[in-house]
Formats: structure tokens, sequence, C-alpha cells
């Protein structure tokens, strides 16, 4: 490609709002263009790179047999409606009329589609398994679209999705995409970890996020530098210390004037945050289904969680526990309305569901609210003095808390999920009657998996991975082209024949060139341009090389730079290409599986 014809330009300033380092330099290097929050153009670099990330993607899923196919962005919500996900989900699902009032639903998701498909399509036990998936459009209404292609409303995904007899063949399928993702993203040239995840909107009984180490991820992933146990913050277990032994002593409302925080509470009374309680308040949604006219319902319920003092509680275990479909802080008159007294609640009298941390229903004589400004109460013990609908392990992991496998310290750290894959079981299959008639004729439904990501967050992690100050610099597996080739003093004919000879025998020899032939630019221009672009190797052509017959080779990701002679360059430029190549396939490794 002649860069005096390229479509898009580059930048010297980024534009304000682009904050971190991948989307203001692909602002500046003219891979994308914004136009409105979370919604992208992808201008002709950036889609070459989004090519190559695709057909890594499609060699890796056809590897463990996988068939692509093209499913539609836009669904009747019919299907998910029939899923429940229809109401399950809030604002961030996009829902329109078509023109006959219909209702419809843009994509986020496809699992509904493969449910009716697999209904339509497997009637015996000999169609399966099956592995299909598509690269396709999805949008997601964000509120908070951030960090470029990080966080976008629009965006492309591979999915796939398993289809197996028995739950022995989801179990391979899923350890063969666990194996697939880390090729794919050792192939992209990014580092990434698995770590056991919430199975969320998708349900079903496991899931794992690959996630990118970064200080800009939204995500805080737990982990043992020890025996390698890794999770999301939001379902991460740790082992919680044993309570003391104790008998139950009385009850005794002591007065704590000013002491709305636990840090307060437990400095008046001199005590430390491990013997109080903390009452936590929260608004669940639940969804209750009509079977005999298939409708839904909504209702919220006002839900009071108590953990000990000294730790947070997590609000993805608590929305699991309740088989909440929403989740949100409280506001204080909803606590109030409830009897509550924010500051100092309890458990006790109050018109709230009531959910407890495993560790503190085995604490005894806690430290808790008197339900009365100023008061609290002394002694407390659970099963004693107040009950719950339920208790469950509520409370949130914490970098330095004992790891539950082997108890060395945890270290918390944070990430960008750039892929998932979830055991989804029968969900859909019950939900579509997707059933199959197995070697006995008996029927049974068909057991599915999901498997997900997202090629434009993959490039965007990239290229927050490589960079400096200068620009980005990109693996050879990703690259827009392989070669850039910097021609200077264009008036110099020689100069002129030599790099037009060198950019017809670099892509006769199958190499991918961005020929910067542009007369108007100047030398500090180009290179410039060429260190923000971010291509693996520089050729440069000028007079002063040609006094030595030779041409400049500089890797982007080195400071030195090589004279080699004119006539070797081609050869040498195709064994550069050729070595980097193969540096990142010694990185495609068998990985151990982490259940």
């Amino acid at each position: 490609m002649r860069q005096s014809q390229s479509f898009g330009q580059t930048l010297r300033e980024a534009p304000v709002e682009a904050e971190v380092a991948s989307h203001q330099l692909l602002l500046r290097a003219g891979y994308i263009r914004s136009i409105g929050a979370g919604l992208f153009t992808f201008l002709p670099l950036a889609y070459r790179s989004i090519k190559k990330i695709e057909n890594i993607l499609r060699e890796e899923i056809d590897a463990i047999g996988g068939q692509e196919i093209l499913m539609p962005v836009v669904h009747p919500a019919d299907l998910w409606k029939e899923t429940g996900r229809w109401f399950e989900i809030g604002k961030e699902l996009a829902r329109f009329e078509d023109m006959n009032d219909r209702d419809m639903v843009l994509a986020m998701t496809h699992e509904e589609v493969v449910g009716d498909l697999t209904h339509r399509e497997i009637r015996s036990y000999r169609q399966l398994p099956q592995l299909i998936y598509h690269i396709q459009t999805k949008f997601r209404d964000e509120p908070r679209p951030r960090a470029g292609l990080i966080r976008t409303r629009e965006f492309t995904m591979k999915d796939s999705y398993s289809l197996d007899a028995d739950y022995e063949g989801l179990d391979k399928q899923y350890r063969n995409h666990y194996q697939a993702y880390f090729n794919i993203f050792n192939r992209a040239g990014l580092p990434v970890i698995a770590v056991k995840s919430d199975v969320g909107m998708m349900g079903g009984s496991m899931a794992h996020e690959y996630m990118y180490l970064t200080p800009i991820g939204e995500d805080t992933l737990i982990v043992c530098d020890h025996c390698g146990y890794s999770s999301n913050r939001q379902v991460a277990l740790f082992r919680k210390p044993e309570p003391p032994t104790e008998e139950a002593l009385p009850v005794e409302k002591v007065a704590t004037p000013g002491t709305k925080t636990i840090e307060a509470l437990a400095q008046y009374l001199n005590i430390p945050a491990s013997q109080t309680g903390k009452a936590v308040f929260f608004v669940a949604t639940f969804v209750n289904k009509d079977e005999a006219t298939n409708t839904e319902t909504r209702h919220d319920r006002l839900v009071l969680a108590i953990v000990r003092g000294d730790m947070e509680a997590n609000e993805t275990k608590i929305s699991n526990a309740l088989k909440a479909v929403e989740l949100r802080p409280a506001r204080p008159e909803e606590i109030t309305a409830a009897g509550a007294v924010p500051g100092y609640a309890s458990a006790k009298g109050i018109d709230a569901l009531v959910l407890v941390d495993d560790l503190v229903a085995r604490t005894p004589n806690l430290v808790v609210g008197a339900n009365e400004e100023g008061y609290h109460l002394k002694n407390v013990n659970y099963g004693r003095d107040y009950t719950a609908e339920k208790v469950a392990d509520i409370a949130a992991a914490n970098g330095g808390e004992p790891c539950i496998v082997c108890g060395n310290p945890l270290r918390a750290s944070r990430g960008v999920e750039v892929g998932n894959i979830f055991k989804l079981g029968t969900k859909y299959s019950d939900a579509f009657g997707a059933y199959f008639l197995d070697k006995d004729g008996v029927s049974k439904p068909v057991i599915m998996g999901s498997y997900g990501i997202g090629s434009g967050r993959l490039l965007a992690c990239v290229a927050e991975e490589y960079h400096d100050k200068d620009g980005l610099m990109w693996p050879v597996s990703i690259a827009p082209y392989q070669v850039h080739l910097v021609m200077l003093n264009s008036s110099n004919p020689v100069v002129t024949e030599t790099a037009e000879k060198l950019y017809r025998d670099l892509r006769l020899a199958g190499l991918e060139v961005l020929f910067d032939d542009r007369t108007e630019a100047t030398p500090g221009v180009k290179f410039a341009d060429s260190d923000l672009l971010g291509m693996p190797l520089r050729l440069v052509v000028s007079d002063r090389s040609l006094k030595s017959n030779s041409v400049e080779f500089k890797l982007r990701s080195q400071a030195d730079r090589q004279s080699v002679p004119v006539e070797e360059s081609v050869v040498r430029a195709r064994a550069v290409v050729d070595v980097l190549f193969a540096e990142l396939k010694a990185r495609v490794l068998p990985v151990p599986y982490q259940d």
C-alpha cells in the first residue's frame, strides 16, 4: 500500500476524551475514529489488523472442530422471552419495534438463536457433538463506554457454541476452548491468565474469563502466586478465620454517639473491627414467571446484608445467593422506610430480606446497630438474637487474605476481560425444546457451552501492551503491514528507482508492505509517523544509505539500526519477519487446565 494514497491521517495530538494509551495512539495513528459514545469506525489500518485477528480466531476454532456460520444481529424478541432474558436484562439490551409493531432485539449475544437452531436441526445423538461459531456484530447499550475500544456499545465478537449429548462431551469441548483461547492470545502476542468468574446473565454451572493484567482494567482479580488459584473478585473465595470459642453473653445496649462507620465504632469502643457486624443495604430485583400465561413480572425487595466489620460485602455473591436479576445500593429514604436507621441499622424489627455471611453466623458476641440513632448492641449472636432468610458466603476477597486452596496470601490485580467461556448446560435447550433421541430412543436435552472473544477489545489490549512514548509497536501477527518502507529524498531518481524496485520485490517475496512514498513529508515527519504507526520492521532508502549501496533496517521494538546491502535486503527482510513469527509461535504451548 502506498502511503500517499492511504485513507486516514495521523494526528499530532489525541482528542482530550482519550484517556488511556491505546485509545490515544489508535486515534493519533489514524486507525480508528469515533462517531459517538462507544461507537467507532475502523479505518483501513485497523481493519487489516482486525481481519488478521479474525483469521487467527477462525484457525484455532476450526482446529478444534468448529464450523463457521453467520447469524443475524436483529432477533425477534420472542426468542429472548422464551429464555426470560428479555425480562431479566435491563436497559443495556437494545429493544425496538419493527414496522409491524413486533418487539425486536439487537443482539448482545446469540444463545437464543443457537437454542432455536438446535431445536430445529438436531434430532439424534448421531448428530452430536457439534461446534458452531460466527464472527458478528453485537450491541450492548453500555451506560458508561470507556477507554476507546476496551468498552464500547457496538462491537464484533467471535462467539462459538458447543452442542453435546452429555456433560462429558461438554467438558471436552470446554477444555478444548480453554487451550484454544490461550493459543489465540499467544499468537496475538497478548499475555493473559484464565480466572474463574461469575456466570452472570449467561447462566450455567461454570465460567472462566481470560484477563489481560493492566492498571487500566475494570476488573479486580484475586491470584495466589504460590498454588496458582485465580478468580475474578466477584466470585473469589478465601480462607476465613476460625471465630473464637466463647459463651454467648447477654445483649447489652451501649451509647455510641457519632459512630456511623465501622472505623469510628471500633475506635470508640476500643475493639477490633472483626468484633463488629457491618450492615449493608441493597435493593434486589426479582422476576416471577407465570407458567400458565408465559408472562413475567418484576418486583423489588430491600435487602440487608451483614458481613463482619473488617470485611466488605460482595454484590455479585449477594445477587447469586438471592438469585436476583439486578442489585443496586439502597437509597437512604428506602432504608428509613423499612424501619432501619442508617449508620445504626440491625436485622431486628425491620422490613427487609436479611442475608448473613457464613462467618458472621459463626462468630459470637458481635457489636451491631441498635436501630436507634447513637446506639449499638453488644454481644449479638446469630440464631439467638436474630435470624436470616439465608446464610451464605457474601464477603469479598482482598489481597492479603489467605488462599482458599493453600493458605498463602492472595494478591489483587487489575485486568481487562478479553475472552470468556461458559458451561451453559441445558438452560437454553430446555427453553427451546432442543432435545434429541439417544441410542436407546430416550429424549434428552442438548448440553450447551458458549465461548466469546471480542476482536476490537483484543486489538486495543495489544495496543495497550505494545507501545512506547513514540507510538505503537505491533506484534507481527496482527500488524497491518509487516514492513514499513520509507523513501527519503524522492527528488533523487536513484533513491526513487531503488525504493520502487524494493517495494515490488518485497511484495513478490510475500511480504506485506506499507510504502511511504510521500513527496511532501520531511524525513522528521516520516520517521515520527513510522514510529506512531508501529509496523514491526522499517526499511529506509535514502541518499545516505545508497552511498554505501545499503538499506537501513530497524525493528520497531529495538533502538539499533543496521545497514544491509540492497541486493540482500529482500531476503533479510523475509528472514526477519519469519523470525518474528517463530517467536510468537514458540509461545503457543499447552496450558494446564485450572478447574
